[in-house]
């Protein structure tokens, strides 16, 4: 076993290109990549991003700041009231959205790191969120199929990092990241606190090395 490549929140950055589809852990800014969305905010140039979240961040804060910039074509997430501008934005008709209940959001997110072709849930039949989607009866119940969400690149907060890149998450500051960390094809992980090997008991360990690509210090709040 190798350590995961150690790099700065700007050349992983760099990594983001125009058109990705880019999954950003956190439930509002709780558990959020906010030293890697400083970094995508203020170095790198990549413009109509598809961004998975539970939500665009704040106003002025978190993926806010990219909203603000005019970089996000697209979100798909479970809320936007927590950013008012998002809301605008999309009444405006200057960003497109696709809204997903928080359990499909997570179940879709988890289908793709498990390589699933999709899944059936009874939540949503019969309302708009069952626009174009194929239902079906199960034991009598309606059912949505729903595909499964992948992205390009993941950015995921974790509290604690070994230098294998094995992950561990503080409380309900795990929430998303674990499930993106697997469903994309780059993965990003930005740790508070960076240790041995060794320095995370394996039963501690949500996200196995094997899902981190490139490994990013948090900075200190």
């Amino acid at each position: 076993m190798t350590s995961v490549r150690r790099v700065s929140a700007e050349q992983a950055i760099s990594r983001v290109r125009s058109g990705d589809v880019v999954m950003v852990g956190g439930f509002g800014l709780v558990g959020a990549p906010l030293t890697l969305i400083d970094a995508l905010v203020e170095t790198s140039d990549a413009r109509d991003l598809t961004i998975v979240s539970n939500n665009v961040g704040e106003a002025g804060r978190g993926l806010g700041l990219l909203l603000r910039q005019g970089r996000i074509r697209k979100a798909i997430a479970s809320y936007f009231t927590s950013n008012p501008e998002a809301v605008a934005a999309v009444n405006a008709g200057q960003l497109d959205y696709q809204l997903l209940p928080q359990g499909t959001f997570a179940e879709a997110i988890r289908a793709a790191g498990a390589g699933l072709g999709g899944f059936y849930t009874p939540v949503g039949a019969g309302t708009l969120l069952a626009e174009g989607k194929e239902e079906r009866l199960i034991d009598g119940v309606p059912h949505l199929l729903e595909r499964p969400l992948r992205a390009d690149v993941a950015l995921v907060h974790a509290a604690r990092a070994d230098e294998l890149g094995n992950l561990w998450y503080r409380g309900t500051a795990r929430n998303f990241n674990p499930l993106m960390a697997a469903a994309a094809g780059l993965t990003i992980a930005e740790a508070g606190e960076i240790v041995p090997v060794g320095g995370i008991e394996p039963e501690a360990v949500a996200t196995p090395h094997l899902y981190v690509d490139l490994l990013v210090g948090a900075k200190r709040l």
